[in-house]
Parts: structure tokens; C-alpha cells; sequence
């Protein structure tokens, strides 16, 4: 079973995200953009957007919006983004990774480290806190999708690469893999016809930093600039989401 803590960073991200439904809408058309550029416009015959389509239409990202998203991707519009990463440490030593898609990355340099400074974090160069972190895949399943016994489930997406899993408040099963199996992970499922309500790839903590909640709320206040940047599709952090942050947070 996954811990608490490697879970919890990725729920409060989503869930934030989830209060910004326009946002959520352009962060899925850019990744269609790009996954369409670098593997083409085939989804068939590119996992890569397959997933990112999969993802958008379960985030309610309208057919015509996914389909303009894709010819962006293959050169009919002159519109062309790039990938970029961004390494640093919050305030009292959280590391922070950040992952953007721009069609001007001298903006994108420049919004990222102004929010640094003005909250009390220090940018830092590529590997300084990418070791902290390990790339996982993670895939949500909703209860309904599952036909067997979910002990009998986990051990059948064990044969698709499956590392471990967990059951949240609500009955989703979340399951996590290597990031090589990722899309061995998928292709069992698709194999079962079981549809994940959301499936990607994250960076989880190797450790979190556990602090007082007026310290926590310091550095998310940074997470939540950076978040809202419309040039950041990803953030990614070390800070351990306890319940009392969680419920100040909430609050």
C-alpha cells in the first residue's frame, strides 16, 4: 500500500487545481499541443497524446477544443510550445520542481524566478533537487470500473507492472508503477476494459519535510503563485501535507 505522505502532495494539488476549471482546461490542450508536436497527430499510433486526449475528455475539455489542440500540436497553427523545468527550494527548505509548457520562455524564466524571490525561495539550477524526486506513474480508478475483488485486481496489474496501491476515503483505487511501466500499466488495464478517471506521471518525494502550519502555509503560498502561473502546468514540492495544514489550508 502507498504511504500517506506520498499521496497526500498529489491530492491537494489536484484537488486546488480542480477549483480552476479554466486553467485545468488549458493545461490539457497545451499537453495535447505538445504530445501532438513530438509524436504526431495520430493518436493510435502516439501513447503519449492517447493519454493526454483520455485526460482532457474526463476533464470535460470539450471535442472541438481537443481536436484544434491537436492540429496546434502538428503545425497548422503557428502557436508552438515548449517544455522547460525549474528547480529551487521554498521557504525553510522545501524543495520545489516546476514544470511549464510556453510559447515564450524568456517570460517563462522571468515570472518564475520573480515568484521565487517575492516568497522567500531561492531558484537553483537543474539536478540541485531532481534527485529528490522519483517519476511515477499513478492511476486513479474509480470502484464502479473494478469488476473483481480489488485485492484479486491488484494482483492481476501486477502482471502490467504495477509497484503498489491504495484504497482513498472514497474508494478510489490508486495504483502506482515505475515510470518505465507506465505505459505497460495502461495497456493491461485497456486489456481488462478497465477506464482510469485520470492517469499520469508525477514526481513523488523520495522524503518529505514535516513544519509548523504557519511555516507550511509560507510555502504554499509559493506552490499556489506558481500554480496559478499560466505558463506552469506541474509543481511539484516536499512538504508534508499534515492534516493540520490540510485544515488550515481548508479553512
Amino acid at each position: 500500500m502507498a504511504g500517506h505522505s506520498k499521496w497526500a502532495n498529489i491530492k491537494h494539488r489536484k484537488g486546488a487545481q480542480d477549483k480552476k476549471r479554466a486553467k485545468l482546461f488549458t493545461r490539457a490542450l497545451k499537453e495535447i499541443s505538445v504530445a501532438s508536436k513530438e509524436g504526431g497527430p495520430d493518436p493510435d499510433a502516439n501513447p503519449r497524446l492517447r493519454m493526454a486526449i483520455k485526460n482532457a475528455s474526463k476533464a470535460s475539455v470539450p471535442k472541438d477544443k481537443i481536436n484544434a489542440a491537436v492540429n496546434k500540436g502538428s503545425g497548422q497553427d503557428g502557436t508552438s510550445y515548449e517544455e522547460s523545468t525549474f528547480e529551487g527550494y521554498g521557504p525553510h527548505g522545501v524543495a520545489v520542481f516546476v514544470e511549464c509548457l510556453s510559447d515564450n520562455n524568456n517570460r517563462t524564466v522571468s515570472n518564475i524566478r520573480a515568484h521565487f524571490n517575492k516568497y522567500n525561495g531561492s531558484l537553483g539550477k537543474n539536478g540541485s533537487v531532481d534527485f529528490m524526486f522519483e517519476r511515477k506513474g499513478i492511476f486513479m480508478i474509480q470502484n464502479e470500473e473494478i469488476k473483481i475483488d480489488q485485492d484479486e485486481f491488484a494482483l492481476e496489474l501486477m502482471d502490467g507492472g504495477l509497484d503498489e496501491y491504495e484504497i482513498d476515503d472514497n474508494g478510489t483505487f490508486i495504483a502506482t508503477c515505475a515510470f518505465e511501466d507506465f505505459g505497460t500499466l495502461n495497456a493491461k488495464l485497456e486489456e481488462m476494459t478497465v477506464e482510469a478517471e485520470s492517469s499520469t506521471l508525477e514526481r513523488i518525494p523520495t522524503t518529505t519535510k514535516t513544519l509548523a502550519v504557519n511555516e507550511g502555509l509560507s510555502v504554499m503560498k509559493l506552490i499556489d503563485k506558481l500554480e496559478d502561473d499560466d505558463d506552469v502546468q506541474n509543481v511539484y514540492h516536499n512538504l508534508e501535507m499534515t492534516d493540520e495544514l490540510e485544515a488550515a489550508l481548508a479553512g
